[in-house]
């Protein structure tokens, strides 16, 4: 290993260790003494730390792999309107439900969404928590997945390390913060991973420009590619030619942003906040962070490509290779010195930072579904505190090790992978945390027939209907969304009105608190 690839390994080994020892500070502050510290953290998240770590734990290696790698491979058509779409419901998340939830939970006294659900609708049969914190397992454990993926095939393609030990090393870091500190510590390593995720994004833009001859060589090599700066066109890296993009396809792409409504670990932020007055603050930072990350993420895979076209980094033909651009000119950064190296180092811990923020916000909201919702809420099983922490600690582990047997094929793909949970999660809450929030007709029965319409609709979607291409070719979340708010309405009307406690519960939470 030369001086450069170790003074990259010594600032990815520092980066690590601060995350493992904020970890340990928040476990020394009784962080993860209670259920309500250890989930919520005791609602204390002011208004930038709710904002950077909602929208870093959103984003995960999607930012700095996945998202840059379709834009390198077919242009900016397909990335740009995925990013509209993000941007707009990122807004419109902020917008509609933070302030909301955050008073309903607090009138319900819920720490986990699952939770929430069974109060709002007063389900004392739990049925609505069971198949939502089996939901929250299920798809999560993907995601998680794809977490782990990243880490993996960064060391792989930069040390050469084998990807399955790489990827079992940076999961066991990850849980290692998680179980320790609990929610505090996974808000505050996300506003920190938001930073280096952001420098990262910087540093690497600026570099690779200066490598592929500037803007106006970036700009004639995309221009000489049919369709790949266009927003109606995407090119195909393996023909060199490009096909229409269309109206249907467009607004299937923009559906992405449907999923932020129903996405478990930004929610659980909302529920978070310390001050709902601060609500809007939180919103603009969360925003403006969104649309300037997603944008640079995409402009680098396009300078990518002209970077690839020069002969410094391979020529990239699929998913998965063009996945680690950011790695393979980060990797060309540390050729210049051993402080470039050290910058270079910077730059792979933002992607380290991606992924980590994600995967441990996924992590502690599955394990509360599983040792909260599903053994002690639903089973009713009886545990005291401590034995309620630690039940939760292991369910992160057990969840942690089914992640990595899913991510085991080095091959897949993040961005698809990320797609489909953020579909099935999208689908399955997103409707009913809205008309929870918003419709007071709305009903038990309703609730459930929305949820479970919308998660059965994203797998026949996805593997039935889909593959028969055409006008079918749509991204699942947005048939599975209508299906699911036509079933809440529908449902909720042909069957008994909610009671009058819950409808003044509904009243009450719309009141200042």
């Amino acid at each position: 290993m030369n001086g450069a690839k170790i003074a990259i390994l010594i600032s990815i080994i520092a980066y690590l260790l601060l995350m493992i020892y904020i970890g340990y500070y928040f476990s020394k502050k009784g962080s993860g003494d209670s259920s309500d510290e250890f989930y919520l953290g005791g609602r204390k998240l002011g208004p930038i730390v709710a904002a950077m770590s909602a929208e870093a734990s959103d984003m995960s290696g999607w930012l700095l792999m996945g998202l840059p790698g379709v834009a390198y491979l077919t242009g900016v058509c397909d990335a740009g309107w995925t990013a509209i779409g993000l941007a707009i419901g990122t807004y419109l998340n902020w917008l509609l439900v933070a302030k909301r939830l955050r008073k309903y939970t607090i009138v319900t006294n819920s720490i986990t969404l699952p939770d929430f659900f069974s109060k709002r609708f007063k389900d004392t049969k739990n049925i609505l928590m069971c198949i939502s914190a089996i939901i929250i397992i299920v798809f999560f454990i993907p995601y998680t997945a794809s977490g782990f993926k990243s880490v993996g095939t960064l060391f792989n393609s930069l040390f050469g390390v084998d990807y399955h030990l790489a990827m079992i090393i940076g999961a066991i870091v990850i849980v290692g913060y998680t179980i320790l500190g609990g929610f505090m510590a996974v808000s505050t390593t996300d506003l920190i991973q938001s930073i280096v995720m952001s420098i990262a994004l910087i540093v690497i833009t600026l570099f690779a420009l200066n490598v592929a001859g500037g803007l106006e060589a970036v700009s004639a090599n995309a221009s000489n590619m049919d369709g790949y700066l266009s927003f109606s066109k995407m090119f195909d890296v393996s023909t060199g030619t490009s096909s229409s993009y269309g109206f249907i396809t467009t607004c299937s792409t923009l559906a992405w942003g449907l999923g932020y409504f129903g996405m478990p670990h930004i929610l659980l932020r909302f529920m978070a906040i310390e001050d709902e007055a601060k609500v809007a603050t939180s919103r603009r930072i969360a925003s403006v962070w969104v649309v300037i990350s997603m944008a640079v993420a995409i402009f680098i895979g396009v300078i990518g490509y002209s970077v690839s076209l020069k002969g410094n980094i391979p020529l990239f033909g699929t998913s998965a290779e063009a996945e680690t651009v950011i790695i393979q000119i980060s990797s060309l950064l540390s050729e210049n010195g051993i402080i470039f190296a050290l910058i270079a180092g910077v730059v792979l811990a933002g992607i380290l930072a991606c992924t980590m923020s994600t995967a441990d916000s996924q992590l502690l909201t599955a394990s509360s579904s599983v040792s909260q919702n599903l053994i002690q809420d639903v089973m009713k099983v009886k545990l005291d505190s401590k034995k309620s922490i630690l039940l939760a600690r292991l369910t992160i582990i057990a969840i942690s090790i089914c992640a990595a047997f899913m991510a085991w094929n080095p091959n897949s793909s993040v961005f698809t992978i990320v797609s489909f949970a953020w579909a099935g999660f999208g689908a399955s809450f997103g409707p009913l945390v809205l008309f929870s929030l918003y419709w007071k007709r709305m009903n038990l029965p309703g609730a459930l027939a929305g949820m479970v319409s919308g998660a059965l609709t994203i797998f026949v979607w996805k593997f039935m209907i889909r593959p028969l291409g055409g006008v079918w070719n749509i991204y699942e979340l947005l048939p599975a969304f209508i299906v699911a708010s036509v079933a809440i309405v529908v449902v909720s009307l042909i069957t008994k009105a909610p009671s009058k406690e819950i409808e003044e519960e509904f009243e009450a939470s719309k009141k200042v608190i």
